[in-house]
C-alpha cells in the first residue's frame, strides 16, 4: 500500500472496485456508470436549477451533494468526482464557457506558437475548490472510492484549436500535420497541467483517476504512436508513484486499444463497439478492463437490458479483473431505474 493510501484511503483499500483495478479476487463484480452524477438525474437537475455548469463545478458543496446522489441512489461501486474536463483549462485563465447543448466552447483559440504562453501551469490553489469538495466527499463516502478524473491532452487540445466540439477535427489535425513541433508542444503542455490537475485530486483523497480520450478515436493508430501517445503516457506516468489505479477511456478507440494499454493505465476502459474478450486480447495481459455495455440498450425493457448485461458479463469470464460500466456516457433521458435495475442484477448474477 502507498503512502497515499496509507493516509488517505485505508478505508476504500479493500473495495470491490479497487480490487478490480488491481486484479484481485472481488465478492461481486463492481459497477459503476460514467455520467452516472448529473443530467440523467431528477434530483441533480432540481439543484442545478439556475447555476451555470462551470460555476456548479466550482462550490464544493453543490459538487459533494452531485457526487454522492447516484452513489445513495443506485448503489454503486465507486464515485466519479463531479466536474468538467475543461475546469483546469478555466481555472488558468482559459476564456472559455459551456453552453448548453454545444458543450465547452473556447473565445480564441489556440493556433499560433505565441497561443502557447496563454497555458500557464495549473497550481493546487488554481482548483481549491476540488481540493474542499474531495475533502467533503471523502468523508461522506466512507468506504466506497472516489474517481478522480481529468480530460487527455489530445482531447484538451481539441477544444482549445478547434474553440469547440469538433466532428471532423480538421484544425486540430492541419496542426498536427502541419507544426508537429508546435503540436507536441501543445500536447505538453496540456500533460504538465493534466498531470497538475490529477495530482491536486488523489492528494486530496480520490482513490483511483480516470483519464478521458473522449475524441482520440478520430486518430488512426500511426498517428496516435507519433502525435498522442507520449503526452498521454507522461500524464499516466505523472501519478505512478501514488499507488492509484489509473483508468484510461476512450470512445472509437478499438483500433487504439492496445496502443493506449502501452501508454501505462492499470485499467483499460471500452466502449460498446468491440466486446470485452475482443478487447483482452488486443490490449494484452496485465491489465484490467472497464466496461462495456451499450448506453442505448438501458432505453429497452429489463428483460433485454439484463441479456445484454449478461452477455457483456460472458465476455468479461476471463479477464484478469472487471469493472462493469457502460460503453460511453449515460444518456440525459435515461430512466434513473433503469441503472439502479442493472446495478442490482449485476451484484447479484455474480456474487460469489
Amino acid at each position: 500500500m502507498s503512502a497515499i493510501e496509507t493516509k488517505h484511503q485505508p478505508q476504500t483499500y479493500d473495495s470491490a472496485f479497487l480490487k478490480a483495478c488491481r486484479r484481485e479476487p472481488v465478492p461481486h463484480t463492481p459497477v459503476w456508470f460514467m455520467r452516472q452524477a448529473g443530467r440523467s438525474l431528477p434530483e441533480y437537475l432540481k439543484v442545478r436549477e439556475g447555476i451555470p455548469m462551470l460555476e456548479s463545478c466550482m462550490r464544493p458543496e453543490l459538487v459533494t451533494e452531485i457526487t454522492l446522489q447516484p452513489v445513495r441512489r443506485h448503489n454503486v461501486d465507486a464515485a466519479i468526482y463531479f466536474s468538467d474536463i475543461v475546469v483546469p483549462l478555466k481555472a488558468i485563465g482559459i476564456d472559455l464557457d459551456i453552453k448548453p447543448g454545444v458543450g465547452p466552447v473556447v473565445a480564441d483559440p489556440i493556433r499560433t506558437r505565441a497561443d502557447l504562453a496563454r497555458l500557464r501551469d495549473l497550481t493546487p490553489e488554481d482548483v481549491h475548490y476540488v481540493t474542499e469538495a474531495i475533502g467533503m466527499l471523502t468523508g461522506e463516502l466512507g468506504s466506497t472510492p472516489l474517481i478522480g478524473f481529468a480530460g487527455a491532452p489530445f482531447t484538451l487540445a481539441s477544444y482549445l484549436v478547434e474553440g469547440g466540439p469538433s466532428r471532423n477535427h480538421e484544425h486540430t489535425k492541419a496542426l498536427m500535420y502541419g507544426d508537429p513541433q508546435l503540436w507536441a508542444d501543445l500536447l505538453d503542455r496540456l500533460a504538465e497541467i493534466t498531470s497538475a490537475f490529477l495530482k491536486v485530486q488523489i492528494e486530496a483523497g480520490a482513490s483511483a483517476v480516470q483519464l478521458f480520450d473522449s475524441w482520440v478515436g478520430a486518430l488512426a493508430p500511426a498517428d496516435y504512436r507519433r502525435s498522442v501517445m507520449p503526452a498521454s503516457a507522461k500524464v499516466l506516468e505523472s501519478v505512478a508513484s501514488y499507488g492509484v489505479p489509473r483508468i484510461h477511456f476512450g470512445v472509437g478507440t478499438g483500433e487504439l486499444l492496445g496502443l493506449m494499454g502501452e501508454a501505462g493505465a492499470d485499467v483499460m476502459g471500452v466502449d460498446y463497439r468491440v466486446s470485452l474478450d475482443e478487447a483482452a486480447r488486443r490490449v494484452g495481459p496485465g491489465k484490467a478492463l472497464q466496461g462495456n455495455l451499450d448506453p442505448a440498450v438501458l432505453f429497452s425493457t429489463t428483460e433485454a437490458v439484463e441479456a445484454k448485461a449478461d452477455e457483456v458479463l460472458a465476455a468479461a469470464k476471463r479477464l484478469e479483473g472487471h469493472i462493469f460500466n457502460l460503453g460511453h456516457g449515460v444518456l440525459p433521458t435515461t430512466d434513473p431505474t433503469a441503472l439502479t435495475r442493472l446495478v442490482e442484477h449485476v451484484h447479484t448474477r455474480t456474487a460469489v
